[in-house]
């Protein structure tokens, strides 16, 4: 049996979008999966819209989300004689002509082409339905089907596996094989992803790009994981699967066929399963630049205090990004009030209990969690009151939030200066 060789080849003309990363993603599993090849090409045709920061940019994406590839990358710009030179072997051939400078292949007429593809089962395409395709252009540069089967040939490739989107290009690409007189590979193509609302996935659904969603404060293998949900299931109910374990079970005939829906919230409720398996000590690092991101100077903050942070709130948030937006009154004093604690600390009975807490704690010299909890219970107690109506409006005034961690271990975390300063400082 023969090596299974797959590519992936994007265009650095802009950032790796989520529906190209779970094309790579499937490539790269196929291939690890069956002790096969992952190649690279990078399709930079379109000299004056490639760039470099974009290549760099998807080939750091790849690795962030799990992947290796063997061998170097290949650059269709640097094979521009190559597919010249397989165009006028056509040209001799008589199976193509000139216009001018280009290079035209002839389509022959009234045939049938059948693809079998490796996902959607059995295709037929008419090639009345054809004009005649260009090899070369005008301008010396090669047509994007020609050219990938020129490069797809000479990197040996077995298997080509990509978006629906490429389906009507499989006939003319499978003519070409014919005329060079070799084999095509198999080919498997993927539904696209598309919105919640089944409208093709943009920006309104959330991000397009893999960037995007690495500074939103989504973990690699989180959206690793999700990628490949959306056109495979490892068949026993699981959802959260690793890379390394989708490898060993994958199987490329039972990837569905149908559109998959991109839902932002099953990526977040995913993303929460992964961050909350992690050590605070593994997610240091990742918070500490999400923090940075949102202009926190750390220079004077000890790891060992974002730490105990974390360990109060890595379960409640989806997204790293989330962390700041809850605990952000742990990091400066213009922290944000929501709208309604802003409207409950103005009764005049949230500002007295808020008062009579603050007395109390002023004389507590030993400032723990349970101590604190000790007073606040007895004070309720003692004025015949719930304690969550002590508890709430301390939350409020000490963090501006209505709801996150627990509060004793939040002002034990604070200390004991700042949660009197910030108690005291509601009017």
């Amino acid at each position: 049996m023969s090596t299974v060789t797959v590519r992936f080849a994007p265009s650095p003309t802009g950032f790796l979008h989520i529906g190209s990363a779970r094309t790579a993603l499937f490539n790269w599993l196929y291939a690890r999966h069956t002790g096969g090849k992952f190649l690279l090409r990078i399709e930079d045709t379109d000299i004056k819209r490639s760039d470099r920061k974009f290549l760099d940019e998807i080939l750091a994406d790849l690795r962030w989300l799990g992947m290796d590839w063997d061998d170097e990358p290949i650059f269709q710009s640097q094979r521009f004689s190559l597919y010249r030179k397989k165009a006028e072997e056509l040209l001799r051939l008589g199976k193509s002509y000139r216009e001018g400078e280009a290079i035209i292949f002839k389509v022959e007429k009234g045939r049938t082409i059948e693809v079998n593809d490796l996902i959607h089962g059995r295709i037929t395409f008419r090639t009345d339905n054809f004009k005649d395709q260009v090899l070369i252009k005008s301008d010396g540069s090669p047509a994007y089907n020609f050219s990938c089967v020129v490069d797809d040939v000479d990197q040996g490739i077995s298997h080509i596996l990509r978006g629906d989107d490429h389906i009507s290009n499989t006939p003319k690409q499978i003519l070409f094989y014919e005329a060079l007189g070799l084999k095509p590979p198999q080919f498997g193509h993927m539904p696209l992803i598309m919105g919640a609302d089944g409208a093709k996935l943009s920006k309104r659904h959330g991000g397009v790009s893999v960037e995007e969603y690495k500074k939103e404060g989504f973990l690699p293998e989180a959206l690793a994981n999700y990628l490949i949900l959306l056109g495979w299931t490892p068949g026993d109910d699981r959802e959260v699967i690793p890379l390394e374990e989708a490898v060993k079970v994958f199987d490329i005939r039972a990837m569905n066929d149908v559109q998959a829906k991109f839902d932002i919230q099953k990526l977040k409720w995913l993303n929460s399963e992964y961050i909350m398996k992690k050590t605070s000590r593994e997610l240091l690092p990742l918070i500490k630049d999400q923090l940075l991101a949102a202009g926190m100077d750390l220079s004077g903050v000890d790891d060992g205090f974002i730490l105990k942070i974390l360990d109060l709130y890595k379960i409640r948030i989806k997204t790293l990004a989330e962390f700041f937006e809850l605990a952000d009154y742990f990091f400066k004093e213009d922290y944000s009030l929501e709208e309604e604690a802003r409207i409950h600390l103005k009764s005049e009975e949230a500002r007295r209990n808020i008062e009579l807490l603050a007395l109390h704690l002023e004389k507590l010299e030993d400032f723990k969690k349970e101590n604190i909890e000790k007073i606040c219970r007895s004070l309720a107690e003692e004025k015949g009151i719930k304690p969550a109506d002590i508890i709430h409006p301390a939350r409020m005034a000490i963090s501006g939030k209505t709801r996150g961690a627990g509060l004793f271990e939040i002002m034990e975390l604070l200390g004991k200066k700042k949660v009197l300063e910030r108690m005291r400082r509601i009017e």
